[in-house]
């Protein structure tokens, strides 16, 4: 029930997916941590949610938050394909751009926190469905 609550508000409110993507383009593309220079005033320091274990959390966090919202979004249209479409495809091209965006690096790890935390949601949004069928 509530994730029907959520799947029609997102419906509804689709700016907030838009406003979402738009930050974190922002941030991604942002000569430094934004974070970092609002906190510690220091482009060169990233706040860390948790700790890393072989792949970037905060990177893992910010795509699967993403991805939520994008899944809730588009849950009931036939566009669920090209928002996994697109969310690996974002997820892989603002990563590449750290290459060359200045006090930004291009790190694997990162890379593969952005692409777990999509495919995450996938996997969920994959069980909810085979739930939902076997349900009716």
């Amino acid at each position: 029930k509530t994730i029907h609550l959520m799947i029609n508000f997102f419906s509804k409110y689709k700016f907030i997916f838009y406003l979402s993507n738009f930050a974190l383009i922002f941030l991604y593309l942002f000569p430094g941590s934004f974070f970092g220079y609002v906190i510690y005033d220091d482009i060169k320091l990233q706040p860390q949610i948790t700790r890393d274990f072989l792949i970037s959390s905060n990177h893992l966090y910010a795509f699967f938050l993403l991805s939520v919202i994008g899944f809730f979004t588009y849950k009931n249209t036939n566009r669920s394909y090209l928002i996994i479409i697109y969310l690996v495809f974002l997820s892989i091209i603002l990563e590449t751009l750290h290459i060359i965006i200045p006090e930004r690096s291009f790190e694997l790890s990162d890379l593969f926190g952005n692409l777990i935390g999509v495919l995450v949601m996938i996997i969920i949004n994959f069980i909810n469905k085979k739930y939902e069928n076997f349900k009716n």
